[in-house]
Formats: C-alpha cells, structure tokens, sequence
C-alpha cells in the first residue's frame, strides 16, 4: 500500500522560502515520478513540478524561477522548496506519486 504524507511549517512569512517534505512509503522514492500539487483557496489544482526517476525535475513555468524540488533516497522522501513567498502561494499542498497516489495535503498560509 502507497502512503505519502506531507510536512512542514504551516506558516510562513512573505520573503521566505516554503519548505515542505514528503514521506513515502510502499513505493520506492526512485520509482516513477514524484509530484507536487498545490490548491489554492477558492481555486482549482495547480501543478508545480515533479522529480522523476533518474532525479531529474520539471516545474510548471509559472513558477520555475522560485521553486527547486529534491530528494532524499535514503529515507525515501522528497522536498519542496518555494522561495519569496507572497500571500498567493497560500495553498493546500499536495504530494503524489504518479498521480495515482496521494498524500492528504497540508495547508499552507503566507502571512505576516
């Protein structure tokens, strides 16, 4: 069974870096891609980039200037990192492994 579960500070303030970290456990980190998914308030999903098998990554464009996704094979999790945060990034951010599985998101806000 694939479970993937998010963490990471539930708030941040505006200028900084968003830090998030997925677990996953049932697959390995190394097989297929990896997602990060964010919903904003109010608003539809919103892909921001993956990492896929052989660590290579893609960002939505929007969005790539500020956004470096990474991995850790050895406690098989990957991490988000968004940098000069604004209260539009506030969001549900999600992690997934191909789509298929799912983490049950955490709610980030951007505030001072």
């Amino acid at each position: 069974q694939v479970q993937l579960q998010e963490s990471g500070p539930g708030l941040v303030k505006p200028s900084q870096t968003l830090s998030l970290t997925c677990t996953v456990s049932g697959v390995s980190i190394t097989a297929d891609h990896k997602y990060w998914i964010r919903q904003p308030p109010g608003k539809g999903l919103e892909w921001i980039g993956y990492i896929d098998y052989s660590g290579s990554t893609a960002y939505t464009p929007s969005l790539k200037s500020r956004t470096s996704i990474s991995r850790d094979t050895s406690k098989n999790q990957f991490t988000l990192q968004l940098s000069s945060v604004t209260p539009e990034d506030t969001a549900v951010y999600y992690c997934a492994s191909s789509l298929l599985d799912w983490g049950k998101g955490t709610l980030v806000t951007v505030s001072s």
